[in-house]
């Protein structure tokens, strides 16, 4: 079951998920701000790329958090950040049956899903 993981305003989750459709794939969506996120699913998706592929540090949450929040990040303060503010996990993440993408990068997907 292929499950992709955002929020449905943002765009970058809108062109995943019109491409998903445009191909046919059956997807489960889930809303971060409505259901929110596991420090342990944060951790499983670490461990396959990385919490800093994971953090959004361009994203206007990030840039907001004072200095402090900043300073030392680590894999344990990164995803304590995601959790507390689902905003900060770089959109969209898609479970597949593959493995796991982080954003839409549209040869990624091809691949993915050939």
């Amino acid at each position: 079951m292929t499950i992709l993981y955002g929020i449905p305003n943002c765009d970058t989750v809108k062109k995943a998920r019109v491409w998903l459709d445009a191909q046919g794939l059956g997807y489960q969506f889930h809303d971060y701000k409505k259901a929110g996120i596991t420090a342990e699913k944060l951790e499983d998706w670490a461990g396959q790329v990385g919490w800093e592929v994971l953090l959004n540090k361009a994203g206007t949450t990030f840039k907001k958090l004072p200095d402090a929040a900043k300073e030392g990040l680590d894999q344990a303060k990164a995803i304590g950040l995601m959790v507390q503010q689902p905003s900060m996990i770089k959109r969209p993440v898609v479970e597949h049956e593959g493995g796991l993408l982080v954003g839409f990068k549209l040869p990624e997907f091809e691949k993915a899903f050939k």
